[in-house]
């Protein structure tokens, strides 16, 4: 349970920064996930599912201006960054957790 700040641009203008806080790194994955679900609804406002699979999702988050991670270190009393890739390998292990669940 280390607490995650996101930190999310999604355009080229730095006025489109936002950022997200969360009690752990997988509450943070679910809201990647979730602001992706967010973008396909205003992308696709008159279907009622949306499905999609992780490489739609890795696209997505490549396209995006910026996207990173702070995750607090109890050890160090500080906050680690982590990039693009790192988010991507946590969503995958994240995801194949609840599959493996759902199976």
């Amino acid at each position: 349970m280390a607490h995650t700040i996101l930190l999310v641009q999604p355009g080229p203008k730095p006025e489109t920064r936002t950022f997200s806080d969360y009690e752990s790194v997988n509450e943070c994955m679910e809201g990647v996930c979730k602001i992706y679900e967010e973008h396909l609804k205003r992308m696709n406002p008159n279907t009622p599912s949306i499905t999609y699979d992780i490489s739609q999702l890795f696209d997505f988050i490549d396209q995006l201006a910026d996207l990173s991670c702070l995750v607090y270190q109890k050890s160090t009393n500080t906050y680690a960054p982590y990039n693009k890739d790192w988010i991507k390998e946590k969503i995958y292990i994240l995801l194949r957790r609840q599959a493996a669940k759902a199976n």
